[in-house]
């Protein structure tokens, strides 16, 4: 493909677009191609390249309208896409034990990926009191069954069941408001994080945060209403809203942190 179009994109982000290019290629030579689950940033970079070809066509779901993580079939023009399996499953877990309530996404994230499971094999996960719903690919949803017996120490019992059975939770944000000097990204992580400025820098300019899932190592961007932030390690939040400048001349923001 051509090279100019690596400028469009972070230099981490190049191998994937030279993925994408490569379905799409296929895909105008009347091959299909089902992706495994991709985060915002990767469904914008594929999205972008498609529609630089007439010839192609992308379909793309996560299980519900609101999905995150989305999987997509990528097609020739004239395929009727709605007829495709896009592959997702439900694994339904459940417990008895009393600690189970408590658990939370990043609980169940880790047990998937003590297993050995990649991440692009699972969408998104709706935790909710009664249990907790994995969108899965189909093809990992038998391994997942088998051999997810616990989850933070607590015991539990698998379940796959058809996409159209899964209870989809609302995301959790726990809301904070924070005073800055500035909306750049070095000082609202530190606050949100509760890190010293020096420690912050590191990870950011190591490429360990992510700006709307797109790297960012300019510790001086400046951040906006809505823009979605994580750091390696730490979690994420979004910048729910800027309300305005106190009289000592700062910006009062609220800030999501997610659960």
């Amino acid at each position: 493909m051509a090279k100019g179009i690596y400028g469009h994109f972070h230099p981490d982000e190049h191998a994937f677009v030279d993925r994408a290019q490569e379905w799409i290629e296929n895909a105008s030579h009347h091959k299909v191609k089902r992706t495994d689950f991709l985060d915002p940033r990767q469904s914008f970079i594929v999205s972008t390249l498609i529609n630089r070809n007439p010839d192609v066509q992308i379909r793309m779901d996560g299980g519900f309208p609101d999905a995150e993580r989305r999987r997509a079939i990528i097609g020739p023009d004239y395929l009727d896409m709605t007829s495709e399996d896009m592959g997702l499953r439900v694994l339904s877990v459940e417990s008895g034990d009393s600690k189970f309530q408590t658990l939370t996404h990043g609980d169940y994230m880790g047990a998937i990926l003590a297993l050995g499971m990649k991440r692009d094999k699972v969408g998104d996960i709706h935790v909710s009191p009664e249990g907790c719903h994995f969108v899965v690919a189909e093809e990992a949803a038998d391994y997942l069954h088998l051999h997810l017996s616990q989850v933070h120490r607590v015991h539990v019992a698998t379940e796959i069941l058809p996409i159209d059975k899964l209870i989809a939770s609302p995301v959790r944000l726990e809301e904070m408001t924070l005073s800055v000097a500035s909306l750049r990204l070095d000082g609202v992580v530190s606050d949100v994080f509760r890190l010293s400025r020096a420690k912050v820098l590191v990870p950011i300019g190591a490429g360990k945060c992510k700006v709307n899932w797109k790297p960012e190592e300019n510790p001086s961007v400046p951040l906006k209403e809505g823009d979605v932030v994580s750091l390696q390690g730490f979690g994420r939040f979004r910048v729910l809203e800027v309300e305005g400048t106190t009289k000592k001349g700062r910006m009062r923001i609220k800030i999501g942190k997610y659960a």
